[in-house]
């Protein structure tokens, strides 16, 4: 009885710190890291806008007698390949996105990076949820009709993120159905 309380709450635990996992990106999709085509040159800045990546997340880059070197911003606008951060040579590297901001790629091939085999990622930083501002109430003047007017507040609904509100909201319910599936659990168990 004890080992199936046990494993029941494993299986909690492990469900509810998995709602929010990390995703590895295969870069290029199907084509993986190559110079694009002369007339798709903007192929790995389109695939790059298609994706929202997080901090956590990875980028798996696969290719053929090529490489890829992280590089600063101004290498990157300018394909400089003299002086990267990073440099992979193995034909299947990953990335690990550590931090929120953006990172540069390039392809250490010659003449690859200007003919459009390069990649800027924009990793997105952690929503904070704001605090709830202090409540107060008004009471209008005596002989006065109340008058719904716009809030001034800054945490009006027309101003939250409707991202971070939507995102919170598919947490919470994936922790409630978790919770709710642990009690089911439990009671069966009992």
């Amino acid at each position: 009885m004890a080992s199936l309380v046990f494993s029941c709450f494993i299986i909690f635990l492990v469900s509810v710190t998995t709602v929010q996992s990390a995703r590895q990106f295969h870069v290029g999709d199907h084509l993986g890291w190559r110079q694009p085509d002369q007339n798709n040159t903007a192929f790995y800045t389109q695939w790059a806008e298609r994706n929202r990546f997080q901090i956590g997340d990875s980028l798996v880059f696969e290719y053929e007698k090529d490489s890829v070197l992280s590089v600063e911003k101004f290498d990157y606008f300018n394909c400089d390949t003299s002086e990267p951060i990073t440099t992979f040579t193995n034909g299947k590297s990953t990335f690990n996105l550590d931090r929120s901001g953006p990172f540069y790629f390039i392809s250490g091939t010659d003449d690859h990076c200007n003919h459009g085999q390069k990649l800027l990622v924009e990793v997105m930083a952690p929503h904070s949820i704001p605090a709830s501002p202090p409540t107060t109430i008004a009471v209008p003047p005596e002989g006065s009709s109340p008058i719904m007017a716009p809030s001034d507040s800054p945490y009006s609904s027309d101003s939250v993120d409707q991202a971070t509100s939507s995102s919170t909201m598919v947490l919470a319910s994936s922790f409630l159905s978790t919770l709710i599936t642990f009690g089911i659990v439990m009671m069966l168990a009992l």
